[in-house]
């Protein structure tokens, strides 16, 4: 599957596209892993797949583009949500491009994304619903339909009561895509509710705790080892084998942790206040801050959510739509290293700010981080 559209450059002219810019060091040495990069993405990122401590080391990426609106987002949209900015406030970054403008813009910055990641890599791409189901196909082509793990509905504001003949929309969506097959996965639990506590943990011991029971076996037959012989004179069932090996059958029945029917079934007890949580699934609930610092400002949280499942401590996180740097943030306070790329003047200095005003009990120290921006080619 892929989209046919006027204007659609190969992806051999992308990348071999020169480059008409340099960048310079505006503070650091050049020695560090975190970089703030102030110009336009496509020519930042082509910069980047020549840098040999960059090409192919990105293991997350995580970008918020413009959601093809057709729209100026000034500062004043950030002040309040129930403020209307005038024509008056700075412009914070335009969203004008449309239709199949739109889809060659992005496809050509996600080709060159792609050439930064390392193979275990993922791609989180957020963005609506009125456009994100092309940019879905498009990626298919890009990163491969087998590549695709997940689209993920994010709850985004409390529901509003405007009139139109249609359904309210209070969420946007998140293409969630790898590299590869072999890609980094921290799974990401959640509390259970009360609710979820009753429904899942239906049984109640003498101490008045909740509990589940699981089976003690496992599909897959084992001939050879003592998960496949008989415990306490019982086979597994034909064609499973037991989870444990029996010794830990024992100890977890001395532990009263077996539970044993009439009919001398054994099965293990799980208690509610002993399991991590549930699995978390595709529809999160993380509502962008009321009085943000920057039009389309996303939720620390759920970016936190995302760089602790897709990556670990140390890995490089790329946000080449950083805005006002939530990614840079969560990325600081989990211990990633970071690239963030804006062309708005105003995001990136409300970008410094955030990283350069962190309270030290935050982050036990200043991040450091080197400042750069694109100039003119001196050829």
């Amino acid at each position: 599957m892929f989209l046919e559209y006027r204007n659609k450059t190969s992806k051999r002219n992308i990348l071999a596209k020169r480059q008409q810019s340099r960048l310079e060091r505006e503070n650091g040495g050049g020695s560090s892993e975190k970089k703030l990069i102030l110009g336009e993405n496509s020519e930042v990122l082509r910069h980047l797949i020549r840098d040999p401590s960059v090409q192919g080391s990105v293991e997350l990426v995580y970008i918020d583009p413009p959601f093809s609106t057709n729209t100026v987002f000034r500062i004043g949209q950030s002040r309040a949500n129930t403020i209307s900015s005038s024509r008056s406030d700075p412009a914070a970054y335009t969203d004008l491009l449309t239709g199949s403008e739109f889809i060659e813009f992005m496809r050509e910055r996600l080709i060159l994304i792609r050439e930064l990641m390392s193979r275990t890599a993922s791609i989180y791409l957020h963005i609506d619903y009125k456009i994100g189901h092309y940019l879905k196909v498009m990626m298919d082509e890009v990163f491969g339909a087998d590549c695709f793990r997940s689209d993920i509905a994010r709850i985004k504001c409390n529901p509003k009561n405007f009139k139109r003949r249609a359904f309210g929309n209070v969420k946007d969506l998140i293409l969630f895509y790898t590299k590869s097959a072999r890609y980094t996965w921290n799974e990401p639990r959640t509390d259970f509710a009360e609710d979820d506590v009753t429904r899942l943990f239906k049984k109640v011991d003498e101490g008045g705790r909740r509990y589940t029971t699981v089976p003690l076996h496992a599909p897959g037959e084992t001939q050879n080892g003592p998960t496949g012989r008989p415990w306490k004179g019982i086979p597994p069932p034909k064609g499973r084998h037991w989870r444990s090996d029996p010794k830990v059958l024992d100890e977890l029945d001395s532990e009263g942790l077996i539970e044993w029917s009439r009919a001398g079934v054994p099965r293990k007890k799980i208690y509610a206040d002993e399991a991590n949580g549930k699995r978390l699934q595709d529809i999160w609930e993380f509502k962008d801050p009321q009085y943000p610092s920057y039009p389309t400002q996303k939720n620390l949280d759920m970016l936190k959510l995302i760089i602790s499942t897709s990556s670990n401590k140390g890995d490089l996180v790329l946000d080449c739509f950083c805005g006002s740097g939530t990614t840079l943030l969560a990325a600081e306070q989990l211990g990633r290293n970071w690239i963030g790329v804006d062309q708005s003047e105003e995001a990136i200095i409300v970008a410094r700010r955030r990283l350069d005003e962190i309270p030290e009990a935050v982050f036990q120290k200043k991040p450091d981080y080197d400042f750069l921006r694109l100039a003119p080619s001196d050829a």
